[in-house]
């Protein structure tokens, strides 16, 4: 299962998936309703949607998230029994009582309604290692994002009892290195991937034969 970022769609996934279905993998990629046209969901309104998506899907399930979706995978996967590994891609990795917010060191915010703004330089800072015309055309698809879902704070953290593999991208330039190599220390290991914020687009197969090896190893 693939859980898109904030601002991002499912169809975000196509390459990866593509890759992923020749490699033997059925996906699924669900729509967190944070995101969209006039979004006004949560973190606990995405985690319900991922909770609900999981309970749908009887084999075992690796479940990975990307970036803002770290934060509701984490507290969707508490307690469903089918998730056999959790996998936070430049993600956010939340302990208990956390949100993005206090994950930077920031205040929490007085008025949690609205959107979030769209970070700052969205074509070099996310896809800063894609060719000039995927980059635009990537920009072209994204979507609002609830202030909502950045601000709330999680109830469970899954990787607590699911084993978790760490994804940093190294040369990443939405989310710090630095504060994803933190984050990292409490996963079970961790994985490197040269590459930018989203490698599912600049390096599909690259990705995919890292997922697939992630999973066998397991």
């Amino acid at each position: 299962m693939l859980v898109h970022g904030a601002w991002h769609r499912p169809n975000t996934w196509a390459k990866l998936e593509t890759e992923l279905h020749a490699l033997g993998y059925g996906t699924h990629a669900p729509a967190l309703p944070s995101a969209g046209e006039n979004p006004t969901a949560g973190v606990h309104e995405d985690a319900a949607v991922l909770a609900e998506a999981l309970a749908s899907i009887a084999g075992p399930v690796v479940l990975l998230g990307h970036s803002y979706a770290g934060i509701p995978v984490t507290e969707a996967a508490a307690g469903a029994g089918n998730v056999q590994r959790l996998i936070y891609l430049a993600a956010y990795m939340p302990d208990k009582g956390q949100s993005m917010y206090t994950i930077h060191g920031l205040p929490d915010p007085d008025d949690v309604s609205g959107l979030f703004p769209l970070i700052n330089e969205p074509h070099t800072s996310l896809y800063g290692d894609l060719p000039d015309d995927e980059a635009e055309q990537a920009m072209s698809t994204l979507v609002n994002q609830t202030n909502r879902s950045f601000a709330e704070k999680v109830d469970a953290a899954a990787w607590r009892d699911i084993p978790s593999t760490y994804i940093v991208t190294e040369h990443d330039q939405a989310i710090p290195t630095t504060l994803q190599e933190k984050m990292a220390t409490q996963a079970a290991e961790i994985r490197r991937l040269a590459g930018g914020h989203s490698p599912f687009l600049s390096q599909p197969g690259r990705l995919a034969a890292l997922i697939d090896e992630i999973v066998r190893s397991a």
